[in-house]
């Protein structure tokens, strides 16, 4: 999408030019304060520090790299991986007057040229593009004629090899530090455990970086797993609970998506389909529905991805088990990102796993990579097997600790454990006897006393544990081993060779100071849920007065941004309306107090919005 760059349009840019942060975060995006995290990074990048930082999704990243471009003057580049997140980016700050654009393949090359020239003249503070396209020896030559003031890499977890979502084209982003050895360089993400963020801080900024981690929980978003057993059934209860609301169903194959989306519309569900297999109209006119339109359900792969960043999206189910824990964070991440309750569930069988594991083994990658990824699919497979607080699980994964949550299905319905003590004891001198080094697959194997050549070699069944454990199946034995490492009794080698390794807290099972429990069935009935989400207006506690108000608000913003081309959030945030109609703002400039309303905001949007709030007051 082009605007027209007039003096206007950058009012709110030259408000921001050389003024105080909290100035900027006002005037020109309407906020009264920063978020957690958000004026550390931002005084690190104003200090010409290196940093990378990890934040919740929807905790406001952009506004780490945007707030001081503006104060800092001179030309921001952006590197984005998706057309989509760029497009959304560059339409949400031009809303809010910042003289803002991008150069990708999906605009026409005359275009992308007019682009170039107003960064080139200074008329452009940040300039998005994609990795493969910076990285030209043609497009460094010419940044470097110009006044570049900071590199921005967002989505920075595809630069790294340990991460699942590694991007080739990302890697040559490690040039750059040498390339503009005065430009300070943010990279944010998301989504990256301890080995990935080291391996991030290496390549960029060889290991020199400041690094800003605000945590991974998103408490309000209710997490859930429950074992498939008739799959429609348990889709139809689920959906039940949500009717009339936005959500997105991921599922394996793009086949599955258009089976999907077809029998939930023969249901009365507002059900479209998305996967990278459509042709790119009826994808991006799916994908638009869904941004604007009310209670649309996208049914996708995930192909539907970075891209979407669409606030009320009430829910996210999975009818098939996610590649990895950081896939399932990110894809979970779309779900409440206007701090509203929301629902993340899945459903998942063993046929799942089996899938996944096939996919990793077919995929074009050396024995490394998929040795890693198996490994991950272990630490998903155990997240849904936890008999604890799930959200804990998941948050222990990322090197987070926290206590119960009290808001997913373990800590609101636990399940019945079993006394497993003597078993993780088993296990755990299976694992000690063969040298700590070994995966579960041989450790099961020493304790049903299979002797295959690889444990007569190693002489496994000369030792104690050899076939004490003939009273389970193998598949009892795996599902005991994923909750020992869940409960963190054992740990997986995810940098080596996935072996098994024994934890302090191992330790003390092993000498009997600690009990173990687990869950001997993971497939419970389906109970009837009762639950509803709240809505946007109860949860902010308005009268009812108020709340068709409110209702009115949201009917003129979507009628703006439907005009417009752009998704809702860009207008304004839900929280923007709540405070609409709690404030009833009668004067425009009653309506600049209002949250998210800045200079151009106001000016664009403000007598609008006041007429209706007259009119329904």
């Amino acid at each position: 999408m082009q605007f027209a760059y007039t003096t206007a349009m950058r009012i709110s840019a030259e408000i921001a030019k050389q003024a105080p942060k909290h100035t900027v975060l006002k005037d020109v995006f309407g906020f009264d304060g920063f978020r957690p995290g958000q004026e550390q990074v931002i005084d690190t990048l104003l200090s010409g520090e290196n940093v990378l930082t990890v934040m919740p999704t929807g905790s406001g990243k952009s506004l780490c790299f945007q707030i001081p471009a503006l104060i800092t003057g001179g030309l921001t580049i952006v590197v984005s991986p998706l057309v989509a997140l760029m497009e959304d980016q560059v339409a949400a700050l031009e809303y809010a007057g910042v003289a803002a654009d991008a150069i990708n393949s999906s605009r026409l090359r005359e275009d992308n040229i007019a682009t170039w020239r107003r960064a080139a003249a200074g008329d452009i503070r940040l300039l998005y593009m994609a990795p493969e396209r910076l990285m030209t020896e043609r497009m460094i030559a010419a940044l470097k004629k110009l006044d570049v003031r900071m590199f921005a890499i967002d989505e920075a977890h595809c630069i790294s090899q340990w991460g699942p979502a590694f991007r080739p084209e990302y890697e040559a982003l490690s040039q750059l530090r040498a390339l503009f050895p005065k430009v300070p360089v943010a990279a944010l993400t998301a989504t990256a455990d301890a080995v990935t963020r080291e391996d991030i801080n290496n390549r960029l900024f060889e290991g020199k970086a400041k690094t800003i981690v605000l945590g991974f929980d998103r408490p309000n978003i209710r997490m859930s797993v429950e074992m498939k057993q008739n799959w429609k059934r348990q889709v139809r209860n689920f959906l039940s609970r949500h009717a009339g609301e936005s959500g997105i169903v991921y599922c394996l194959s793009r086949k599955k998506t258009e089976e999907i989306a077809s029998y939930l519309q023969e249901k009365g569900i507002k059900a479209l389909p998305y996967h990278a297999g459509m042709e790119q109209h009826a994808r991006q006119t799916n994908q638009n529905a869904f941004m604007t339109d009310p209670g649309v359900v996208i049914v996708a792969t995930i192909a539907f991805g970075m891209g979407i960043d669409k606030s009320d999206v009430r829910f996210v189910l999975h009818l098939d088990l996610p590649a990895s824990i950081e896939a399932y964070y990110q894809e979970i991440g779309r779900a409440g990102r206007d701090g509203a309750p929301a629902d993340a569930h899945m459903l998942y069988g063993l046929q799942d796993i089996r899938m996944r594991r096939v996919f990793v083994e077919n995929e074009d990658a050396g024995p490394d990579r998929k040795r890693r990824e198996h490994k991950r699919l272990d630490a998903l497979v155990g997240y849904c097997e936890t008999p604890e607080c799930r959200r804990r699980s998941l948050l222990k994964y990322f090197g987070e600790t926290i206590e119960s949550c009290g808001n997913c299905d373990t800590c609101t319905d636990p399940v019945e454990l079993l006394d497993g003590t003597e078993y993780g004891q088993k296990v755990l001198a299976a694992v000690d006897q063969s040298g700590r080094i070994y995966g579960a697959a041989h450790v099961i194997d020493i304790l049903r006393g299979v002797l295959t050549e690889k444990i007569s070699k190693a002489g496994h069944n000369q030792r104690p544990a050899f076939g004490i454990g003939t009273e389970l199946r193998k598949g009892e034995w795996q599902s005991i081993i994923r909750q020992l490492v869940a409960a963190q009794f054992l740990q997986l080698d995810v940098r080596g060779y996935g072996g098994l390794t024994i934890t302090l807290k191992g330790e003390g099972l092993m000498r009997g100071l600690e009990n173990f429990h687990y869950r001997k069935d993971t497939l419970k009935k389906n109970r009837a849920a009762n639950r509803k989400i709240r809505d946007l207006a109860t949860v902010a506690d308005l009268p009812d007065a108020d709340t068709a108000l409110l209702a009115e608000l949201r009917k003129l913003r979507l009628r703006l941004a439907k005009s417009r081309g752009v998704p809702a959030y860009v207008i304004f945030p839900d929280r923007s309306l709540v405070d609409m109609a709690r404030q009833r703002p009668a004067t425009v400039d009653e309506f600049a107090a209002i949250h998210g309303v800045g200079a151009a905001k106001l000016r664009d949007f403000g007598e609008t919005f006041v007429t209706t709030i007259n009119r329904i007051s």
